[in-house]
């Protein structure tokens, strides 16, 4: 078992940063169980991609690698052009990745709006154009909670709240894991409405979600694991027409 080795204190670029995100040999571990074995992924500048497979099969898991939120991990991440293998959490959330987590993760004794202000900040680049305006036009059910605490908002009003938060951070990759999971289809239909604004919008995106049909409309490119290794991956196109698909994802 190998484990990446301190944090990452990036230094100069190690490749041209043709792709925003590049991994290679992606392994984790929880204790003994080994989760993830030797995953490749690829993430374009403005590019959405959809990562599939059934439950268990170690999508979230390489979200989290990915992240540095798995410590018992090794492989080699490259984001523009610059190592980050050994990265935390947070040194990834300043070179530009946002990450919203399944189960949401605000802060519930804050307000809406103390959600999403704490957050905010320019992007890598200066870019600041995800203003709390912004945001609130794009989600006008905040407006109306903005002085609700967190705990107070419904699960689709957290989701919202979630992902408006990460856009303050003006991301370079937004990570999205199970936006939609266990939310009313009136909801589930308006988070949908703006991962496709965002993606419009030629911010890279990330996206787990149980609807994989959603998920392939929106998405150019296509990862399906099957227990922690890539199965099948190619464009949305390729992949929807694959024979294996229905089979990998159980459906």
């Amino acid at each position: 078992m190998s484990t990446a080795a301190g944090a990452a204190d990036p230094g100069a670029p190690s490749s041209p940063p043709a792709l925003l995100l590049q991994a290679r040999d992606m392994h984790a571990w929880y204790g003994a169980s080994h989760v993830l074995q030797g995953v490749d992924l690829d993430i374009a500048p403005g590019e959405t991609v959809g990562l599939l497979g059934r439950n268990g099969m170690g999508k979230s898991t390489l979200i989290r690698a990915l992240l540095g939120h798995v410590r018992e991990r090794s492989g080699r991440i490259v984001l523009e052009g610059v190592d980050v293998s050994g990265a935390r959490p947070h040194q990834m959330a300043r070179r530009g990745v946002a990450y919203v987590p399944e189960g949401r993760g605000i802060f519930p004794n804050l307000t809406a709006r103390e959600n999403l202000v704490m957050a905010a900040r320019p992007g890598v680049d200066g870019r600041n154009d995800w203003t709390l305006e912004r945001v609130l036009a794009t989600f006008p059910r905040l407006a109306e909670r903005l002085t609700n605490l967190g705990s107070q908002l419904s699960g689709g009003e957290q989701q919202m709240l979630a992902i408006g938060r990460a856009l303050m951070t003006h991301p370079r990759l937004l990570v999205l894991d199970e936006a939609t999971e266990g939310l009313a289809p009136q909801i589930v239909a308006e988070i949908w409405r703006v991962i496709e604004a965002v993606c419009a919008a030629r911010i890279a995106t990330l996206i787990v979600d149980r609807d994989w049909r959603r998920v392939a409309a929106q998405a150019g490119h296509l990862v399906v694991l099957q227990k922690g290794r890539v199965a099948l991956q190619g464009s949305a196109a390729q992949v929807r027409a694959d024979s294996r698909l229905t089979a990998l994802l159980g459906v």
